[in-house]
């Protein structure tokens, strides 16, 4: 007789009805992942999908020089290798781990078939997916157009809320390529936040003192994230939403290392519209 799926921290499964849950994600395989652990690296192959139960996952985007920045973060309200689901078959980034933690691992071919037989997996994946390019987005635009010192404070409250703890663990280098500026950048800007009584940094780990003040020093960016993660947090389990387009149900999509396909002959670009809704990024000028 199948065992009762112990209570799960991720949010995705978490919101699940008991069915899918015990059809699809019964046997995910927990692992525990240290500090700085590149969960997926770029070109490299898709053939896992992770779920965090604790900890934070950074999305980095990295240049033929070795320069890296961060485009992307994900904690317990999301998962790893999304784009997977989409049709990608390697990874277009690098993933490490910011905040040391715990994942459940999934075979990909396993949770495409989730995504493509159940509407509610597929849904509130989908969900997730959109947050995510959203918050990709916003950091382009953050990068370009805001201050070391806001995207510092934006960068240590967006690790806060997914962590859920005001102790960071942190170095001013790993900080400094997070951001995609110079160490001594972050150092000297770390230093004006320590001394404003925001922050404290000793031993490779900060602490948020202030998280008022450090929201006031962050730029708009930050309330746009936090609003954004609470309509995420904030999706009641059990969702069933019917999609729809001109009036006319569509079938559930396809998902294969060819991409998206409809199986009820509708336009591809209507599926692909729903399914990745957000716009393409284009590097800052």
């Amino acid at each position: 007789m199948p065992s009762t799926n112990p209570a799960r921290q991720n949010r995705l499964l978490s919101v699940l009805p008991p069915v899918d849950s015990q059809r699809f994600f019964s046997d995910l395989q927990p692992i525990s992942l240290p500090l700085r652990h590149v969960i997926q690296a770029a070109a490299g192959p898709l053939d896992h999908v992770y779920f965090i139960e604790s900890g934070v996952a950074s999305i980095l985007t990295t240049m033929a020089n070795g320069a890296s920045i961060e485009v992307g973060m994900i904690g317990t309200e999301g998962m790893v290798g999304v784009s997977a689901l989409f049709g990608a078959e390697v990874s277009s980034q690098n993933v490490i781990i910011q905040v040391a933690g715990t994942v459940l691992r999934m075979n990909t071919a396993r949770c495409r078939e989730a995504f493509n037989q159940s509407a509610e997996v597929r849904n509130v994946i989908l969900r997730f997916a959109d947050s995510l390019f959203d918050v990709s987005a916003q950091t382009a635009a953050c990068n370009r157009l805001h201050s070391i010192e806001q995207r510092c404070a934006r960068w240590l409250l967006m690790a806060r809320a997914r962590h859920t703890s005001d102790s960071i663990p942190m170095t001013h280098e790993f900080l400094a390529s997070m951001l995609g500026v110079r160490r001594a950048g972050v150092s000297e800007t770390a230093g004006e936040l320590q001394r404003s009584g925001l922050i404290r940094y000793h031993h490779g780990k900060v602490t948020i003192v202030d998280r008022e003040g450090l929201e006031a020093a962050a730029c708009e960016c930050f309330a746009l994230d936090r609003d954004r993660l609470d309509r995420l947090l904030s999706m009641p389990p059990k969702i069933s939403v019917l999609l729809s387009a001109g009036g006319q149900n569509i079938p559930p999509f396809v998902a294969s290392p060819k991409g998206l396909k409809e199986p009820g002959g509708i336009d591809e670009r209507v599926a692909s519209t729903l399914a990745l809704g957000s716009p393409e990024l284009e590097p800052p000028g």
